[in-house]
This record gives C-alpha cells, sequence and structure tokens, in this order.
C-alpha cells in the first residue's frame, strides 16, 4: 500500500492535466522569473499564465521550498 502524497504536490496531478505542462516545466518558469517573493510569485503565475490560485501556491511552495538544482 502506497503512501498517499501530501503538501503541495497534492495538487501536481490536477496542475498537469488542467493547464498541460509537467511539473519541472513550471519550475522552470519560476526559478527563471526575476521574482523571488512567494505571493509575487503567485501573482505572477495567476496573473500571466491563468493559473488557479491555489495551483499557483502549490507549485510556488514546492519550488522555493527545493534547492535549486531540484
Amino acid at each position: 500500500m502506497s503512501t498517499p502524497v501530501k503538501g503541495p504536490a497534492s495538487y501536481f496531478p490536477s496542475i498537469e492535466k488542467k493547464y498541460g505542462r509537467p511539473i519541472a516545466e513550471w519550475t522552470d518558469l519560476i526559478r527563471a522569473s526575476p521574482l523571488t517573493r512567494h505571493m509575487e510569485l503567485v501573482a505572477w503565475l495567476t496573473s500571466e499564465h491563468g493559473l488557479g490560485h491555489g495551483h499557483a501556491n502549490a507549485l510556488v511552495a514546492h519550488t522555493l521550498a527545493q534547492p535549486r538544482g531540484n
């Protein structure tokens, strides 16, 4: 029996399905942005890329929690 995914990663399957891009691509976009603050990045993803707030928040939280290069 596998452990259910928790936290931001629990949104990943629905993000990939709804927006048609893999999570790695979203992570790369976030890392390439000149913005660095969590809520600035969330606002940017919602306004420029059409993500919902919850999905944008999950992507940013996950990306910022990872060391660069992962």
